[in-house]
């Protein structure tokens, strides 16, 4: 196995909105707020209309663009066996990503996310985890961890609790661990944890600008370089118009990119970016291939509705 996934799996709901569907709900757009009341869910969702629902979860996407692009792949996250859990895995398997997880019939129902995109191609994320939320360690296959090459994690996942027990056994049986920060409000919901994690557990970071910045409390981007310089491991750092920049030691390499796409959503981005990186790294391609791989997938996904390809 190449790489193998573990996050939160979500069926993904897509609407489109206007700025006013926004305010008048008191999103902030561009983030994820979590819901955890089921019934406010489906209230909010009964006003929309459905653009499309496909199985999703950001480290899942990452692993579907992975598979696409031919490497052997599989995943870990937590679904009930009820309807959406059965379309999740169907969608997985026409992927041909490999799920290393049984389903059964759960307390809460299979998580959904949805995914508000407004006029300018943002999107605002509802998510109401159901049982993706309640991963725990007894659902990490160790045997699967322990052949894979590398594993991926994603910071939406991290919680105290069963979930944190779930990501210290993955972390603790693999050979290399590369981890997404997510959306900002995962890391300032858990900011010392996820620094500890950047600084001592991982060996590949993913984030974004403003995810990185609030992480270490920078007051402008040369200290996140220097960050990454003194860290020891790599950094990887999406700036949306501005490109991309890997940081190891003292080698930062960065990348610009392509002008004139056509954007039609923005959902999926950051995990396809992950994909196109993830491939280069396990490929042995050297580190501006691989920021370009990023680039390329994350351009493709942008200018089509939804997080895959």
């Amino acid at each position: 196995m190449k790489i193998l996934g573990i996050g939160n799996a979500i069926v993904d709901v897509i609407c489109r909105v206007d700025e006013n569907f926004i305010a008048q709900n008191n999103l902030t757009k561009g983030t994820m707020k979590l819901i955890f009341d089921k019934k406010e869910f489906q209230l909010l969702l009964s006003t929309l209309t459905i653009e499309k629902t496909v199985s999703g979860g950001s480290v899942a996407n990452s692993i579907v663009g992975l598979s696409q692009l031919g490497n052997k792949v599989g995943f870990i996250g937590k679904v009930s066996d009820d309807e959406l859990g059965d379309k999740y895995e169907d969608g997985l398997r026409s992927e041909n990503v490999e799920y290393f997880y049984s389903k059964k019939k759960e307390e809460l129902p299979t998580g959904t996310c949805l995914i508000l995109v407004t006029p300018d191609s943002e999107r605002t994320m509802c998510t109401f985890l159901g049982t993706a939320g309640k991963i725990n360690e007894n659902d990490i296959d160790e045997k699967t961890v322990k052949s894979s090459e590398i594993i991926f994690l994603e910071g939406y996942l991290w919680d105290e609790g069963e979930p944190k027990k779930a990501f210290e056994k993955a972390i603790n049986n693999a050979k290399k661990v590369a981890m997404s920060l997510s959306d900002q409000f995962c890391v300032d919901r858990h900011k010392k944890h996820f620094l500890n994690l950047v600084e001592n557990k991982l060996d590949v970071t993913f984030a974004n600008e403003q995810e990185i910045m609030s992480l270490i409390e920078a007051k402008n981007f040369g200290e996140v370089i220097e960050f990454g310089k003194n860290l020891s491991k790599l950094l990887v750092i999406t700036r949306g118009e501005k490109g991309a920049v890997s940081i190891s030691g003292n080698d930062v390499k960065e990348n610009g990119v392509k002008e004139n796409l056509k954007i039609k959503d923005l959902t999926g981005a950051g995990d396809l970016f992950a994909a196109g990186y993830l491939h280069g790294y396990l490929n042995k391609f050297d580190e501006i291939e691989c920021l370009n791989k990023g680039r390329e997938m994350s351009s493709k996904v942008i200018q089509q509705i939804g997080a895959r390809l």
